[in-house]
Formats: structure tokens, sequence, C-alpha cells
């Protein structure tokens, strides 16, 4: 156990895009991976969620994966919304330091990776930020 404080060392930064229809939340399907942890682990403060055009309500799956399989950590709604001029499109940032897993960010030890889907085949583009440790 250390002693002293871990900070990160390294930014990290991860993205996908999502459009495959995948309605499992077991983690089986086709799952994007957004970021994968470095030899030294890290943390993920924050992913943002951004569809490309129209939506139906739907929803958009975060998964983690630990090399042999997922475990679903978050579900994001997803309201219908037509894009226009006026109308942007969806949009969600993904505060991990504020959620109730913890309060210091998505903590993962090497090899583990970030992972999502979406409910329906829309076009979303996912990217996550962090540190390495």
């Amino acid at each position: 156990m250390a002693t002293s404080p871990q900070f990160t060392g390294v930014p990290l930064y991860g993205a996908a895009v999502v459009s495959t229809a995948n309605t499992n939340r077991d983690g089986s399907g086709t799952l994007a991976t957004i970021l994968t942890m470095p030899v030294s682990g890290g943390r993920i403060d924050r992913a943002v969620i951004k569809a490309t055009g129209n939506t139906t309500a739907g929803m958009v799956r975060l998964f983690v994966h630990d090399g042999t399989s997922a475990r679903c950590i978050a579900e994001i709604p997803v309201p219908a919304i037509a894009v226009s001029a006026t109308v942007a499109s969806f949009e969600c940032v993904v505060d991990f330091s504020t959620s109730s897993a913890s309060a210091y960010g998505l903590v993962l030890p090497a090899g583990h990776s970030l992972r999502a889907s979406t409910h329906l085949a829309e076009v979303f583009h996912l990217t996550a930020f962090g540190g390495a440790f």
C-alpha cells in the first residue's frame, strides 16, 4: 500500500466511435474501446459522449473491461433530438470524480479499459480524459 499520495504523471486521452446497436447490459456484443490503461495503471476523470446527428430515445452504456469480461458501470439516457441550425445534437459529460463509484475518478489497473455501446444504431463519438500513474 502506498504511504504517500499517488498523482497522475502522464495525460491519457482515448477516443472511439460507437454505431452498432447492442441491447446487452451483460458486456457481450459489440463494444468500442475508448481508452486502455498503460502498464502503470491510471485514472479516467471524465468521458464525453457526442451524437453526430439525429437521435431517437435510447441509451449509451459504459463498461469496464478487465481483459476477459466487461461490466456495465453507467447507462446514459439519450433523448430524441432532431438536429438543426438552432438545435445541437445530444452531448453528455460523465464526470467520474462526482459519481457514486469514487470521489477520485475511475481508477483502473494496467490493461483494463473503458468501453461503450449504443442501444440503437446511431453514431456517437466518445472521448475519455485522465492520467497514468
